[in-house]
């Protein structure tokens, strides 16, 4: 803009009409240096008066016009230019001079910029990061075209129309005249006329977002490049395992095949690990024959003992394996051995809060009961005692876990599989001792963030049993993937500082968070891929609880209640113009307008909203790149109606209407609540399909993990259900225990299965209130004496963190 103004003033343009210019005031003389460059190659005014401040006469060449600045050469990107333009859009304050010689100056700059500059600025403004929301667009465009400008002169103000038809060749913008009553189009919706234009743009705009991906993200790969997986795999497998794909979807992506010869020691550990799992298995169905006969308890039990120690060398096994091949997990036979385990842990997590009487999951448990007796088959029938678990110490060892296995899942054939499954049945724990292991967690649409209440309880035992720190992301309600994943990212720069692996965990919209900071990092600077990568922090698993990274199918169902919603105001408005003056009409209509363009409309409406929808989500794993040796474990439920709370069933209805399925936990689909995307297929998200380890489908719906609060919506049918008594421990437990038992989460003490990582070195500073030394990563004061022995290894160490002080 600077070297514009140079221009303009060294009589490159030179204005006839001097006198006119020396007395305009600062408004009018910005619009008569203003729009000069890209306006007079056009010849088209675009001046509200009937002539032009003056002829312009220009000494460049319009063959220089054309050719220069393909790119851009402005200090303020599309981005940084739409942000400054909505806030001016979303100010209060209007009618001030200086926002509208602010808003001048900005289409003054990109007026300078080739036309792609500007179909990349009304790209942005729609959401931050330029996903394009076709509704923010539609909002903020409205409020552009009757961008007040009072302060200008009737002679000097712009006709914005005039404007952004020469920015969008082929585009006629339409006038809000024409729609009202009276009008040419007044039969006709002028919201859906700029919903129409804002969609174009976006269209327009696609080659812009494809080349801000390119310069502002790091790509690993290639479509075309191998695919990473377990070297153990061929590529005839993985058309096996990728067949609900269409056949022709793998054309030009090859499968990375490392070979290898049977007699390597990976081969080797492969068939050892798959003896020891069928070795297991044998002597837990003997085992399980025993229990029927002795009616034994499992640490009773002989046969049992044996069994256990057969699993546990078969887990050692497979750990084994994945420290010859970190990405031995994507292998089938892994992958089975994997969920039956994460399937063994959440029953033995149920188990233990009933027998510790935890929460209030008896109650839980024996109210599911009652009404799962009456509308379901493989649960303990009526006539017995309702009140089952209140006395869970006087019951059968297995018929306990058997009532528990029928109550909380709900496929059928997933319930009989776990029900024959001796790995369950055996209830086995992990070794005692820490993990070296963090959780940084991201909550769902409705969220205080980092002072959530989500799933305390179990995040406390969680702590005292097992010394997992959690660190929870400052997330906002209703916010967009970019906002979000920011705080994630901030949790996660928490994480590191403890020096320990960490996992994240998400729920519902925050696995969408989740997962877009994850490919934020991957695809970011050498600092925020050490973040995922570092010897001591990086990122070891996920998991994803009722993940909304798919979409779900209230957000074009509600896109689309809005646009009639609006549309049906539309025309109520105008058949109310025939009995209100037309200053009243005037107020409304810029009323309606700042209402849709503010910031609160912006942020939960476009912002938050937007993630549900399927764009949004295609958005996002189209340009996703994500870790191929982090494994994803995915908790999914089904509601019932003894197990929809009361202020869930318009939701619940809504949504069985819209998916023409009743599989789904009142907020998204069974079968998008998976950890790989669905409606999006390419390199990325086979590896993400290769992860995903998947999980069984529970009773339960997506309030499960919630307590406090949702209190204040409890009725007292959800009383009389115990609707929101769920069992907390399961959607954090099994995680996290089935990656510990495979070795993907070590051990901080000589339990770990696999190596054992170094203690976090500590930081040592001067208490100011006595004499003491206080550890920065530990946050204990010790005494001074000690503080020497705790500094002198790390002053000893030769490595390159220069940054303890003692």
């Amino acid at each position: 803009l600077r070297q514009r103004r140079v221009i303009s003033n060294s009589s490159i343009y030179q204005a006839e009409n001097i006198e006119l210019y020396e007395n305009l005031s600062p408004a009018g003389r910005l619009a008569s240096q203003g729009d000069l460059v890209d306006f007079a190659k056009k010849k088209k005014s675009v001046f509200r008066g009937s002539k032009r401040p003056g002829k312009l006469r220009s000494i460049v060449s319009s063959s220089e016009l054309e050719e220069a600045f393909l790119v851009g050469d402005s200090l303020l990107g599309p981005e940084d230019v739409a942000i400054l333009l909505q806030a001016g859009l979303a100010s209060s304050m209007k009618g001030s001079t200086v926002v509208q010689l602010n808003q001048r100056m900005l289409l003054d700059l990109m007026a300078s910029q080739p036309r792609i500059f500007a179909v990349a600025v009304l790209a942005e403004i729609g959401t931050p990061g330029g996903d394009g929301n076709t509704r923010g667009l539609t909002s903020a465009l409205m409020a552009l075209l009757d961008l007040d400008q009072s302060s200008f002169t009737e002679f000097h103000r712009l006709d914005m129309h005039e404007l952004l038809e020469s920015w969008l060749p082929g585009l006629k913008i339409p006038r809000r005249e024409d729609y009202l009553a009276g009008g040419r189009w007044a039969s006709q919706s002028y919201y859906s006329a700029v919903f129409g234009v804002a969609q174009n743009i976006l269209e327009d705009a696609e080659v812009y977002l494809a080349f801000k991906g390119h310069i502002q993200r790091v790509r690993h790969n290639a479509e075309k490049d191998p695919i990473p997986t377990a070297k153990e795999i061929n590529s005839s497998s993985i058309q096996n395992n990728l067949s609900n794909a269409e056949s022709d979807d793998n054309i030009g992506i090859s499968i990375n095949v490392s070979s290898f010869s049977d007699s390597s020691k990976l081969t080797t550990a492969i068939k050892k690990a798959k003896k020891k799992i069928e070795e297991a298995d044998n002597e837990g169905a003997k085992a399980i024959e025993s229990l029927k006969e002795t009616k034994q308890t499992t640490k009773e039990c002989n046969a049992c003992a044996s069994a256990t120690k057969q699993y546990e060398n078969a887990f050692k096994a497979c750990a084994d394996v994945l420290q010859l091949d970190k990405l031995s997990f994507h292998a089938d036979w892994f992958k089975r051995f994997y969920r039956r385990n994460y399937d063994a842990l959440m029953v033995k997590s149920v188990y233990d809060n009933v027998m510790n009487g935890d929460d209030e999951v008896r109650e839980w448990l024996g109210k599911l009961r009652e009404a799962s007796t009456k509308n379901h088959e493989g649960s303990m029938e009526a006539d017995k005692n309702l009140s089952f678990f209140d006395e869970p110490n006087q019951l059968n060892e297995q018929d306990l876990i058997l009532e528990i296995i029928n109550l909380i899942f709900f496929d059928k054939f997933e319930r009989e599989s776990i029900r024959q499954d001796p790995l369950v049945r055996l209830l086995i724990s992990n070794p005692p001792g820490n993990y070296n292991f963090t959780i940084v967690s991201a909550m769902g649409v409705i969220t205080e963030g980092s002072k959530g209440l989500e799933l305390e309880s179990a995040l406390k035992r969680l702590k005292k049993e097992r010394n997992v720190d959690t660190i929870r992301a400052d997330t906002g309600t209703a916010r967009s993937f970019e906002y979000n994943a920011s705080k994630i990212e901030d949790a996660i720069e928490t994480a590191v500082q403890l020096n320990k692996p960490y996992g994240l965990l998400g729920y519902s919209q925050g696995c969408a968070n989740s997962l877009f900071c994850e490919s934020r990092l991957n695809s970011g600077t050498p600092l925020q891929q050490s973040r995922l990568t570092s010897p001591n922090s990086y990122l070891v698993a996920r998991c994803l609880l009722f993940s909304a990274a798919n979409g779900s199918m209230h957000g074009p169902a509600m896109e689309e209640k809005i646009h009639r919603l609006i549309v049906m105001c539309e025309q109520f408005f105008k058949y109310q113009q025939g009995y209100c003056s037309r200053a009243f009409i005037t107020f409304v209509l810029e009323t309606l307008t700042n209402l849709m363009d503010s910031a609160a409309f912006q942020k939960v409406l476009i912002g938050g909203g937007g993630t549900f929808l399927h764009q949004g989500s295609r958005a996002f794993w189209r340009e996703a790149q994500h870790m191929p040796s982090v494994p994803t474990c995915v908790l999914r439920g089904v509601l019932e109606e003894h197990t929809t709370p009361e202020s869930l069933q318009m939701l619940s209805n809504l949504l069985t209407k819209h998916a023409s399925s009743p599989l789904h936990d009142s907020q998204v689909h069974v079968y998008d609540a998976v950890g790989h995307p669905i409606y999006t297929l390419n390199r990325n998200s086979k590896i993400m399909k290769m992860t995903d380890m998947g999980g069984s489908i529970q009773r339960t719906h997506h309030w499960s993990p919630l307590s406090e609060e949702v209190k204040f919506l409890e009725t007292q049918r959800d009383v009389d259900h115990g609707t929101f008594l769920c069992a907390k421990d399961r959607h954090v437990y099994p995680w996290v225990d089935v990656n510990a038992r495979f070795g993907f989460i070590k051990y901080e003490d000589k339990t770990s299965i696999g190596n054992v990582k170094e203690p976090a070195r500590s930081t040592f500073v001067r208490s100011d209130t006595d004499n003491s030394w206080i550890s920065l990563n530990q946050n204990q004061a010790i005494n001074p004496t000690n503080a020497v022995d705790h500094a002198m290894p790390i002053l000893n160490r030769r490595d390159t963190d220069t940054s303890s002080k003692v």
